[in-house]
């Protein structure tokens, strides 16, 4: 069946509304499709290298949007599930860690290959912060999304293969500096305070 849905994605990616294909499936992957959006930008820009950075903008735009659904699908309806699922202690300790980093949990979801509609939906359920939760997104799909179609607009179809196959890698990568870097400036500021 996933492989189906990944063919019906990919063959939207040679048609006339294929910017709006990318669109609604961004909307879609962010709160429930299952299929990363990924695999039809990267069809979309192998066919049109000079238009990734295009695609990659309307990629971000949409799943965002769709993330704020998935986020009030989680405010309006995800507790009183969860509830049925999960103990109330275990309810409050996963909570707590949400939100104590709910900036990291987002944005590491929304840039890798982590299954981002369960932390938009996660988001509303333990009620992390809207603009936070919308700046966030913004910048970690952005960061995937628009970094993706600045390869295929820089390098053409020759990234294309690059990407498929060490994306996961480069994620894990671009995370550990993330991290790194968060440490260091906090490093800093605790030494400076001091």
């Amino acid at each position: 069946m996933l492989h189906d849905l990944t063919l019906w994605m990919v063959h939207w990616a040679s048609t006339p509304g294929a910017e709006w294909a990318l669109f609604w499936l961004a909307v879609a992957e962010s709160s429930f499709f299952p299929i990363p959006v990924d695999v039809l930008l990267i069809a979309m820009a192998l066919a049109t290298p000079a238009a990734g950075v295009r695609f990659g903008c309307i990629a971000t735009i949409g799943s965002v949007l769709g993330a704020v659904a998935g986020y009030y699908v989680g405010v309006l309806g995800g507790r009183p599930l969860l509830r049925r699922w999960v103990s109330p202690e275990r309810l409050a300790r996963v909570e707590g860690y949400f939100q104590r980093y709910e900036a990291w949990a987002i944005g590491v979801a929304g840039f890798t290959p982590l299954p981002y509609k369960v932390f938009t939906i996660a988001a509303g359920i333990f009620r992390a912060t809207l603009w936070k939760f919308v700046v966030v997104s913004i910048l970690s799909r952005g960061a995937r999304f628009v970094g993706e179609g600045v390869l295929f607009y820089l390098f053409g179809e020759q990234i294309g293969a690059f990407i498929e196959r060490y994306f996961n890698l480069l994620s894990i990568v671009f995370v550990v500096l993330l991290g790194v870097g968060a440490y260091a400036i906090s490093r800093r500021s605790r030494t400076r305070s001091a």
